[in-house]
C-alpha cells in the first residue's frame, strides 16, 4: 500500500537536465519553492496510457489550471533527459515542465519507486498526482496498488475538481484542413479570435478525403469539431461563434 505524504516536504534532490544542449542541474527547491505546483508522475515516457490521456489532458487544461493560480505543471518519470526531451517534442507538449528522474532519486523518496521487472523496464515510478504548495504537499492522488497500470484517479480532471470545482472546462476543438486553404486560415483565424484552442489534422497522405467523408460526411475543408459536436464549414463556424 502506498502512503500519502501530505503535509510532508517534497524529497530534495538534484535532477540532471539536457537544456538548449546544455547540461543543467536542478534542484527540488528551484522547481517548487515559492510556487504552486502540480506533479504528475507516470511510468514511462511513450507507453500507451501516458501518451494517450494522462499527459495530453494536463497539457490541455494548463490554461485553467493556470487561471486557479497554478504556476507550473510537471511531467516525472523514472527516463533519462533525452527520451523525455524527446516525448515532449512528438506530444507538442508546450505547457508542460518534463524532468526527468533518472535515477529514480525523487521517486523513491516519495515512496513511489517500484519494480517493473517483469515489464523489462526496471524500477519506475508508480503513477500518482498531486499539488505542492511552496514544496509542501497539499494533497495527492495515488493510483491503487493493484496489478497493470491501474490510472483512475490521478489525472488532470480529478485534481482540477479538487482544486476548484467549478473551474470551466474549455471544450476541446478539432480542425480538418489542407495546406494552402483560404477558408482553413479563416476558420482558425475565427477560433484563435475567439480564444479557442484546437488541433489541427491536415489532409494528407495519411488522412485522405475519403477519411474526411467517414468522419464528418462532406468531402470539403474545413470541417470544425467542437465539444465533440460537428460545426461545419468556416461559414457555419462563423454562424455558430456569433
Amino acid at each position: 500500500m502506498f502512503k500519502h505524504r501530505e503535509g510532508q516536504s517534497v524529497p530534495q534532490v538534484t535532477f540532471t537536465l539536457r537544456e538548449n544542449n546544455e547540461w543543467k542541474q536542478v534542484t527540488s527547491e528551484a522547481l517548487f519553492k515559492g510556487k504552486n505546483v502540480i506533479v504528475f508522475a507516470l511510468p514511462g515516457a511513450f507507453t500507451p496510457t501516458c501518451s494517450s490521456t494522462h499527459l495530453p489532458r494536463y497539457n490541455e487544461l494548463a490554461g485553467v489550471f493556470a487561471e486557479n493560480g497554478i504556476d507550473e505543471i510537471i511531467c516525472l518519470s523514472v527516463n533519462d533527459t533525452f527520451v523525455m526531451n524527446e516525448w515532449q517534442a512528438v506530444q507538442h507538449a508546450e505547457n508542460i515542465r518534463f524532468i526527468p528522474d533518472g535515477n529514480g532519486d525523487f521517486s523513491e523518496g516519495m515512496g513511489m519507486l517500484v519494480n517493473k521487472a517483469e515489464l523489462g523496464f526496471g524500477k519506475r515510478s508508480w503513477r500518482y498526482s498531486m499539488l505542492v504548495r511552496d514544496g509542501v504537499i497539499e494533497k495527492m492522488f495515488i493510483e491503487p496498488d493493484q496489478p497493470g497500470d491501474p490510472f483512475e484517479v490521478s489525472d488532470a480532471d480529478t485534481l482540477l475538481n479538487y482544486l476548484n470545482p467549478t473551474a470551466k472546462v474549455p471544450e476541446f476543438v478539432t480542425l480538418f484542413t489542407k495546406p494552402g486553404c483560404p477558408h482553413c486560415a479563416r476558420a482558425k483565424a475565427l477560433l484563435e479570435d475567439r480564444g479557442y484552442s484546437y488541433e489541427q489534422i491536415e489532409l494528407g497522405n495519411e488522412i485522405t478525403t475519403r477519411s474526411l467523408r467517414a468522419t464528418t460526411g462532406a468531402g470539403t475543408v474545413p470541417q470544425v469539431f467542437i465539444g465533440g459536436k460537428l460545426i461545419g464549414s468556416a461559414d457555419e463556424l462563423e454562424a455558430y461563434l456569433s
